[in-house]
């Protein structure tokens, strides 16, 4: 069992974390319609396009600050519950947008939830944006600008997150630059969808401290040998892995490859009720079924503390509290 463990996560997309009977009680405030989407209080999905599809509809549910401070501080709370410190989310304006939210006003609500949850439980948060790959390396740059400029105490790194498959590392690299130059943290979403050459790519050309997933950089020997001499940190979501078919079974995820291989990683919950999953799950999981002890669990928890984007007084802080 691993309730006892502390934990910490750096890879969850905020509208991805929100509860099917939340989203439910939220389509019901705005009258839409949740059928395709929701059912017998799951989210309905078969592939990365109508998953992708899903998640653009529970974010729809979210419309003013106050839901996303809801959402936030629910959020929260269920890890603050299994014994978390930290949590990272992953927030994109784009999706405030979507709906008429200003990005100031989405990022307000965000923090609104953020304090009343640390104010209750005492979990430590910060707040990364993200960039959507699919809309394009234009979207993406403004984005970066956007985020650059924009000045808050909970806003401390940058991503690219969306559909992989679309275009090339190269076209977006700009906007890292960008954020770079501002002194937001740096990572990226590469080696899920697509193979070992993205994460290479993502290396050259991004430069990042952390890669999302990354989990394909298996596929290349030499690129986990990068890895491990850079001491870039992997946000591995296992259970969202094995959701979207990523790799088939538990059996062949390479968790326990990259940790023998020297490769600093973390464990993370992605989008947990998509993926039927949570971070506590995450954890019996690399527990249970990976086979990893409770001292190499504790080291993943204590690399995404040493990873996170936070400054060094509350990492120290963490870190003791671990």
């Amino acid at each position: 069992m691993t309730a006892h463990l502390k934990k910490a996560e750096l890879h969850c997309h905020v509208e991805g974390a929100a509860p099917p009977a939340l989203t439910l009680a939220q389509a019901e405030k705005y009258g839409l319609n949740p059928t395709g989407f929701v059912e017998n209080g799951a989210y309905v999905w078969h592939d990365f396009t109508s998953f992708i599809a899903c998640y653009d509809f529970v974010a729809s549910v979210f419309r003013t600050a106050e839901d996303y401070a809801l959402l936030t501080e629910a959020y929260l709370a269920e890890l603050a519950a299994a014994n978390t410190i930290y949590s990272e989310l992953f927030i994109s304006p784009d999706h405030g947008e979507a709906v008429g939210l200003s990005p100031d006003d989405y990022v307000a609500g965000l923090a609104a939830g953020i304090y009343a949850a640390r104010e209750k439980t005492g979990i430590e948060c910060r707040m990364v944006i993200i960039g959507e790959r699919h809309l394009g390396p234009e979207n993406v740059l403004r984005r970066a600008r956007w985020a650059a400029e924009f000045q808050h105490p909970l806003v401390t790194g940058f991503n690219m997150a969306g559909e992989e498959r679309m275009n090339r590392v190269a076209d977006y690299a700009p906007a890292f630059d960008v954020v770079r130059e501002a002194g937001l943290g740096i990572t990226i979403h590469a080696g899920e969808l697509c193979g070992a050459f993205s994460v290479a790519d993502a290396l050259d050309l991004v430069r990042p401290s952390r890669i999302g997933h990354g989990v394909r950089a298996i596929e290349d020997g030499e690129l986990v040998k990068r890895l491990a001499d850079l001491g870039t940190v992997l946000e591995v979501c296992p259970g969202s892995n094995i959701a979207l078919k990523v790799f088939p079974d538990y059996a062949s995820h390479p968790l326990r490859r990259f940790v023998d291989a020297g490769v600093r990683v973390t464990l993370n919950s992605d989008d947990p009720p998509f993926f039927h999953t949570s971070l506590a799950a995450e954890y019996e999981t690399a527990s249970r079924v990976l086979g990893f002890s409770d001292a190499e669990i504790n080291t993943m928890t204590r690399t995404a503390i040493e990873a996170a984007f936070v400054d060094e007084a509350t990492r120290q802080v963490l870190l003791a509290r671990l």
